[in-house]
């Protein structure tokens, strides 16, 4: 049966399906419990699906935190006593929820919530009380001279899970420190609390303070920003207001669902038809400073999980290579740019072969040119090197 227009979660009347239980309004205590452990474990997800028992994702994999499977009333109930009015609400009429929760003694989270085979299931990202600073994350020194751009568009792209979020903070926390000015965040949901630094920081959620992200950074033009902080660039008019943003002496800082540079840049192009593709190729070419893409691979030395990026910085023969539309150019032009910050992601995985903190096949796995990481390759490579 396909869902109704309109969802009922709760009701005076009833919970979907019409033959559940009326709902607690108190947030359960079974997920916080589960929540918990999950921090406890170092996790950095909580998944709660019907027809499963609850479980954490640890550096990268499933762990069950039970042995007993929840039924669709229990998983139901755990998710509902999170949510207030108006967020249920919003699920009853979208089907899907973005939102985020407090939970005293245990941390903070992301939610999402959405429907499968009509019944509600949920998954619960961990946000960390403290900010990382950004020397601690792993990436190469070019993030740290993007702190002191002025103007331009700087994005950090990677699959769900690779630490996008996370960078993003950092920077936003490093800029604060050593630049005078306003920062504007703009947030689905607003994930890390930032505190007010050299800079100013207005932190502004998408449904509580602006109705969307578009409309948010058309009318954050007139709040006197130094740096504008959208969390994703989902649409065509989103790109098209923060590229102007950036045309017009702002530094924007996004992120985009990507796994490398080029196709970071097919992304951006896809968005728009076919006829303004050569427009906004000059632009992208006159405002995009850098893209910075990046992978979380299990560990070959320890327990956890590595960082692996690639770096764009945009030189002249970029820029040209961008006006013109010749992506293809895009990883040669990196690789004779190492001087200027660039690295493919190729050059970060051998890094990490050498210092055994990743394995072969896991190179192999994740590069572009497999060939490169034959036993037979490497080891000439390395002896060149000696």
């Amino acid at each position: 049966m396909p869902h109704p227009t309109r969802v009922t979660l709760i009701a005076k009347s009833v919970v979907f399906p019409k033959h559940t239980s009326l709902l607690t309004m108190t947030t359960p205590q079974g997920i916080r419990d589960y929540l918990a452990q999950t921090v406890t474990k170092g996790g950095s997800d909580l998944h709660l699906t019907v027809g499963a028992p609850p479980a954490a994702r640890v550096h990268g994999s499933l762990q069950a935190l039970e042995e007993t499977s929840f039924d669709a009333s229990q998983v139901r109930e755990l998710i509902l006593g999170t949510m207030n009015e108006t967020q249920r609400s919003k699920l009853e009429d979208e089907w899907e929820l973005d939102y985020a929760i407090e939970v005293s003694g245990v941390g903070r989270f992301r939610g999402n919530v959405h429907f499968c085979r009509q019944n509600i299931e949920a998954v619960y990202r961990y946000i960390p009380a403290e900010i990382p600073e950004l020397s601690t994350l792993g990436h190469y020194p070019i993030l740290e001279e993007i702190c002191h751009l002025q103007r331009g568009l700087v994005l950090i792209t990677g699959v769900t899970g690779s630490g996008k979020t996370t960078t993003l903070a950092s920077l936003v926390r490093r800029i604060s420190e050593i630049r005078s000015g306003t920062i504007i965040t703009l947030e689905d949901p607003i994930e890390f609390s930032f505190q007010h630094n050299s800079s100013l920081i207005k932190q502004r959620e998408i449904g509580r303070d602006t109705k969307s992200f578009s409309l948010g950074l058309r009318q954050c033009m007139r709040q006197d920003p130094d740096v504008i902080v959208v969390g994703e660039l989902r649409d065509r008019e989103s790109m098209q207001i923060a590229m102007t943003a950036a045309e017009t002496g702002h530094l924007v800082i996004s992120t985009l669902h990507t796994i490398d540079a080029p196709k970071s840049v097919e992304r951006i192009m896809d968005l728009f038809p076919s006829d303004q593709q050569v427009q906004i190729a000059s632009q992208l070419s006159n405002v995009l400073e850098a893209i910075i893409c990046q992978r979380l691979l299990p560990r070959a030395d320890t327990d956890g999980r590595v960082l692996a990026t690639e770096a764009l910085r945009v030189n002249s023969g970029i820029q040209s290579s961008l006006r013109k539309r010749k992506i293809e150019q895009v990883v040669g032009l990196m690789e004779i740019a190492r001087q200027e910050g660039c690295h493919t992601i190729d050059d970060c995985l051998e890094t990490l072969v050498a210092h055994n903190y990743i394995t072969q096949q896991d190179a192999i796995q994740n590069c572009r040119d497999p060939h490169r990481f034959t036993s037979e390759s490497l080891a000439s490579r390395q002896a060149v090197k000696k």
